[in-house]
């Protein structure tokens, strides 16, 4: 089987090069070597490839920034994913896409279910709702896979920054009034290998780790464990304060989990929870330093 995955630069991408199942022939292309807002440069390349299935982790993901930059946000996750869903079903191509948390106002407390009203409230959630109301349009075998709160070994992230100021600041004030539940890439990109692998599975789907945390328990638990792998020397003080203080051009969820059953059921992994994939992330991070 043959798989393109689109954004390779990204997280997500770079994630699913490291663990390519051995049955399976990998290409992979940053948003230089394939733009998805470019329809004949798409074309060409799934002429020159001729993939199987195509993985689309590329998207405008710059939340603040999409507030002013309204025109490239949508062109990247809405007209792109679109664009890419119709080669993909003139060609016979399965596309599994991914999405976001952000699709939701996050005014529930409990777990979000793939059913649930959307309601984004940001520039970026919206247009990312508009690019799988698209795919799934011109697609209706495609998978959409949302998640929430993505960090990597690689590219930047909440981690990354939090283990620079930790190093760097003699204290840190974090959000403590927004949830989610943080999501190692490994474990999404595993999820879409399994996926991958079944080629009945079509429909929307939400990946993230298990439990929940607020950034400011993420943060905490970032110290901690950094601490005792060695990559941080002392601890620093860390306040949590509400979201009020730490105002934003884009207004973010207050409540982001999701409900994974669905997505656990038909691939057949479990979700691992977050704080021990949080320390697996660690472990590769400092082995690769």
């Amino acid at each position: 089987m043959k798989v393109l995955i689109t954004g390779k630069g990204g997280q997500l991408g770079w994630e699913l090069l490291q663990n390519v199942p051995a049955d399976i022939e990998c290409i992979g292309l940053d948003s230089k070597e394939l733009d998805i807002t470019n329809k004949h440069l798409i074309q060409q390349v799934v002429a020159q490839y001729q993939p199987d299935v195509v993985i689309n982790t590329a998207a405008y993901t710059a939340v603040d920034k999409a507030e002013t930059d309204q025109e490239q946000a949508y062109a990247v996750n809405e007209t792109g994913a679109k664009e890419l869903a119709l080669i993909c079903k003139s060609n016979n191509i399965r596309l599994l896409h991914v999405s976001t948390d952000f699709v939701f106002d996050g005014t529930k407390n409990t777990p979000y279910q793939t059913t649930d009203q959307t309601h984004p409230i940001s520039v970026y959630g919206a247009s990312k709702l508009a690019g799988d109301i698209a795919v799934m349009d011109t697609l209706p075998h495609a998978v959409i896979v949302r998640t929430a709160w993505v960090y990597s070994e690689n590219g930047n992230n909440f981690v990354k920054t939090m283990l620079r100021l930790m190093a760097e600041k003699p204290s840190l004030n974090v959000v403590y009034d927004q949830v989610g539940t943080p999501t190692w890439a490994a474990g999404l990109a595993a999820w879409l290998w399994a996926i991958v692998q079944q080629p009945h599975v079509c429909g929307l789907y939400h990946w993230t780790d298990a439990g929940v945390a607020s950034w400011y328990d993420f943060a905490i638990a970032i110290q901690e464990l950094a601490i005792e792998k060695g990559m941080l020397k002392k601890s620093i003080p860390i306040s949590p304060i509400p979201a009020s203080q730490y105002p934003t051009p884009a207004k973010r969820p207050a409540f982001s989990v999701i409900d994974k059953s669905s997505a656990e059921s038909v691939s057949g992994l479990q979700t691992v929870h977050w704080r021990k994939q949080l320390s697996s992330m660690l472990d590769t991070l400092k082995a690769h330093q």
